[in-house]
């Protein structure tokens, strides 16, 4: 199970990416457009994610994912730690994320981010 260190790592081990405390939590930010927060006393991650995503990711697994009120707005979704698999889950989201904050230039500098993984 992905602890709050594996979301730092995870999260800042992304290009062009920084850790910068906001509201009292962690924040990770890709050009300074934030893409993931560690809410909850870092035991989940808010995540950008198309609200149409977001509503379907939910629905299909409750467990895992929710929406925090707050946010119902947004486009944004949480998630909880403990339910994920292992590691390259919690890559493939904070990279989903990533890509939907990144600018063009960071995209195209870096392709094998532009798709998760296969599997």
């Amino acid at each position: 199970m992905p602890d709050a260190e594996d979301v730092r790592r995870t999260a800042l081990s992304l290009p062009d990416t920084t850790e910068k405390i906001a509201w009292s939590m962690p924040t990770f930010r890709v050009a300074g457009k934030m893409f993931a927060t560690l809410p909850e006393e870092e035991t989940s991650i808010a995540v950008r994610c198309p609200k149409e995503e977001r509503d379907e990711l939910v629905l299909a697994e409750p467990g895992k994912f929710w929406i925090a009120d707050h946010e119902a707005g947004f486009a944004w979704v949480r998630v909880r730690l403990a339910a994920l698999e292992d590691g390259d889950e919690l890559r493939d989201i904070l990279a989903d994320s990533w890509r939907q904050a990144a600018p063009p230039r960071l995209l195209d500098a870096y392709p094998e981010l532009g798709l998760p993984r296969a599997g």
